[in-house]
């Protein structure tokens, strides 16, 4: 099999839009203090294992999908109905988490950022989706996924020229230094990493386009998501790594403006900010109709997609009010991660294959605990 494969643009737009949604903005600060001089191996350990979770999501499409379509395994149904419960917890979640990030980018432009002003933007950010809803429908803002990938990949070139030349710069003035970070309690820095799992969140997106397109090309185009974003991820933060003592050891959740002010372009903050709002703006839409219509399918069409919009808002307004940007970033990892330990028991019910279900209790065991004790930085 090919690892590669030409697919439909808006298949493989619609995991990797959700993988670089879900934190690429603020990785680095996270990894920064939880790592230090290992942030790119922390994080290829987090792409692995979301790597080997996307494995179950797509045995899932090929193996689980058919035994749940028949509908005569009642347990396979109650767990994958168990799933789905969870997802939608899960999406409600990461809206918040884009919406604060949005607001951390925009009022640091204006230098505004605290808790108070950020948690009013996002907060009438919330209430403008869910207008936007009830009164036209999301669809009508369906076009800035495509949009938002663009500007994405754009940004993401921009920042790893920006970093390499400055890595280079410093290599060649022997001025080439790495963050430290105090390792002496390893089970806490395992707990943040754990955390990080939100940032990779988005190739299971495949799993849920039954109708639109085929087993085959859903595989191919979580598998691909997935290579491609884990090589983006790594190097970007490799890159990144010998700029972050210019923090001085101030970490927040808008530190990539800083870190893209020490480039030699000098556009490339407001170029970050502007992505930020198009990204995670477009993400959050993204999410809440994922949201809405996964709320409509578990209620059996009883719940109406305005109804499931004042549901999600209210939702996401109450945990906006409740805690800061890397609190919602390590919740949202475990509730990703328990959405993801279910998937390993649909896998597990529906494998005839030993080995299968060995890989699957083995990963959701790490998921469990990842639910449990993902904690956030700072």
């Amino acid at each position: 099999m090919q690892l590669f494969s030409r697919l439909p643009f808006e298949l493989l737009a619609t995991p990797l839009a959700s993988i670089f949604g879900s934190g690429f903005l603020v990785i680095v600060p996270v990894l920064a203090q939880s790592a230090g001089p290992y942030m790119p191996v922390a994080m290829a350990a987090v792409c692995l294992l979301a790597y080997l979770v996307g494995s179950i999501i797509r045995h899932n499409i090929r193996v689980a999908e058919p035994l749940l379509a028949e509908g005569s395994d009642q347990v396979l149904k109650v767990i994958e109905r168990s799933a789905d419960i969870s997802i939608v917890i899960a999406y409600v979640i990461s809206i918040t988490l884009y919406l604060h990030i949005l607001a951390s980018f925009v009022l640091a432009g204006i230098g505004q950022d605290t808790p108070l002003y950020n948690n009013l933007l996002t907060s009438a950010v919330i209430i403008l989706i869910a207008g936007v809803g009830i009164w036209r429908g999301l669809g009508v803002l369906g076009f800035m996924e495509k949009w938002a990938l663009y500007v994405t990949f754009l940004l993401i070139a921009l920042v790893l020229a920006g970093f390499g030349l400055f890595d280079f710069q410093a290599w060649q003035q022997n001025n080439l230094q790495l963050p430290t970070v105090d390792f002496s309690n390893l089970w806490y820095t395992c707990s943040i990493i754990a955390g990080t799992l939100i940032v990779v969140q988005g190739f299971e997106t495949p799993r849920y386009l039954g109708q639109q397109y085929a087993a085959d090309l859903r595989i191919q185009a979580s598998r691909q998501s997935q290579i491609i974003s884990s090589i983006i991820y790594i190097l970007f933060v490799s890159l990144a790594m010998p700029l972050v003592p210019s923090l001085n050891g101030i970490f927040d959740d808008h530190s990539l403006i800083t870190l893209a002010g020490l480039s030699v372009f000098g556009f490339l903050p407001a170029a970050v900010i502007f992505a930020a709002v198009l990204s995670q703006f477009s993400a959050a839409v993204a999410d809440t109709l994922a949201a809405s219509g996964n709320l409509d399918e578990i209620s059996a069409k009883r719940i109406s997609a305005p109804v499931s919009y004042l549901l999600i808002a209210g939702f996401a307004l109450l945990l906006t009010w409740s805690a800061d940007t890397f609190e919602i970033l390590a919740l949202a990892s475990r509730a990703f991660a328990a959405y993801y330990g279910l998937q390993c028991l649909v896998a597990w019910r529906a494998s005839e294959s030993a080995q299968v279900k060995a890989a699957s209790l083995i990963l959701a065991a790490i998921m469990l605990y990842i639910v449990i004790f993902a904690v956030p930085v700072g």
